[in-house]
């Protein structure tokens, strides 16, 4: 089952609830537009290399489309359509007035130079800069982009339009970014992480957690839970995963990351695999890295008592099956990391008033945010007995689906 599948398996689980019509879920089902590009350029070697990239717009019933953008060399129209189409639902989940986008470049970023990674990036703007912008779609950092990713496509999609800082989110702070931005989904997911548990009496005190992933997302993370008091044993990235019963020190990796660009050399109690670590017995595993790490295969090993998909579609839906039969709570991504839109959606708001908020009314207004959207998915899921992400798909393809009959075809 490829992302694309497993999105429509949600989808369908949620709208067989709701008893969507045919025609209903067709139309919340098909993407408004599928742009994909050839983005040429010549390398520093003197060399013309070609690159495909894809922008997919889904959905708009609900305002400009909202989603990043990634260079990997993963990327394909599959994938961008099936992370589209939950940046549909995302944001209406969280209730921001976005609709849902995706795109990207099957690229290795770190197989090109600075300057051929922005001549690459100004490029694919170049192609792009009618079917974005502020009130269309606005783009956002992604798996393999950063905030000087979007510094290049500001200034880029600037030259065709004038001054538009909100035609991107995500940017540096010099250039009209947020203040909290970076931090943002991270912090979202410790900031749920400690309220799903509450809901069990559970504080974080006395919880243990695996992190798997300590990028952006995961490294946010597990500075908010750590700092909050609870014991992260195990955290991972490309060089492996770290395991130590009593607690990773956590703003010791954090500096140890920061010199040495990974965890590689970190001193811990145990050396494990990034596999290891999903069947650690603890009780929040947090997957933070790529989708697709919990499967079949895997999932009736998982000894963690609570899930939280901080990445996109880490859990295949034969694994969602067993972790639910097996009384295993999943907090799914479709809130879980929404923090980034979340406080993009804010930064888009102070490029729109030309007004900068500071980093604790950031913060509050992510927490607010967040808390009264996860209270409205539990309700439903109390209510109707069903799973979290049941529950979420039900928040979000209502709204779309009111918002597009209201508004009218």
């Amino acid at each position: 089952m490829n992302a694309y599948e497993s999105a429509c398996h949600y989808f369908a689980n949620a709208a067989s609830v709701m008893d969507l019509s045919p025609n209903m879920k067709k139309l919340l089902l098909t993407p408004e537009r599928e742009v994909k590009v050839q983005v040429a350029m010549k390398m520093d070697n003197g060399e013309i290399a070609t690159f495909v990239g894809y922008r997919i717009q889904h959905n708009s019933a609900r305002g400009p489309m909202k989603g990043g953008l990634r260079f990997h060399h993963d990327v394909d129209a599959d994938e961008v359509l099936a992370l589209a189409s939950l940046m549909t639902w995302k944001t209406a989940v969280v209730d921001i007035p976005y609709g849902g986008a995706k795109g990207g470049i099957s690229v290795s970023p770190k197989s090109l130079s600075d300057a051929e990674l922005e001549l690459m990036t100004r490029k694919f703007v170049d192609e792009l800069q009618d079917v974005i912008g502020p009130d269309k779609d606005i783009p956002a950092p992604d798996m393999g982009t950063n905030a000087q990713v979007m510094a290049w496509i500001v200034n880029q999609y600037e030259k065709y339009h004038g001054f538009n800082p909100a035609c991107v989110t995500g940017k540096p702070l010099e250039l009209h970014g947020a203040d909290g931005r970076e931090e943002a989904t991270g912090r979202g997911v410790g900031l749920l992480t400690e309220a799903m548990l509450q809901k069990f009496d559970r504080p974080l005190t006395d919880t243990t957690i695996a992190i798997q992933g300590f990028g952006n997302v995961g490294s946010f993370a597990a500075a908010y839970l750590h700092d909050h008091g609870a014991r992260v044993v195990a955290i991972s990235d490309i060089s492996g995963a770290r395991f130590d019963s009593a607690g990773i020190n956590i703003p010791a990796a954090l500096q140890h990351v920061s010199r040495n660009g990974s965890l590689d050399g970190f001193d811990a109690e145990q050396q494990i695999s990034n596999e290891e670590l999903l069947t650690l017995d603890v009780d929040v595993l947090i997957p933070a890295a790529l989708g697709g790490v919990l499967t079949k295969e895997n999932a009736a090993d998982v000894r963690a008592r609570y899930v939280v998909e901080a990445a996109n579609g880490p859990v295949l839906p034969d694994a969602d099956t067993i972790l639910h039969q097996r009384d295993i709570v999943v907090l799914p991504d479709i809130l879980a990391n929404a923090g980034g839109v979340t406080v993009s959606y804010f930064e888009w708001v102070q490029n729109q008033q030309y007004f900068r908020w500071d980093l604790e009314r950031t913060r509050a207004e992510l927490a607010k945010t967040l808390i009264v959207s996860f209270e409205k998915m539990w309700a439903i899921a109390t209510e109707k007995h069903i799973p979290l992400r049941s529950a979420g798909y039900l928040m979000g393809i209502g709204r779309v689906g009111r918002a597009t009959v209201l508004a009218g075809i």
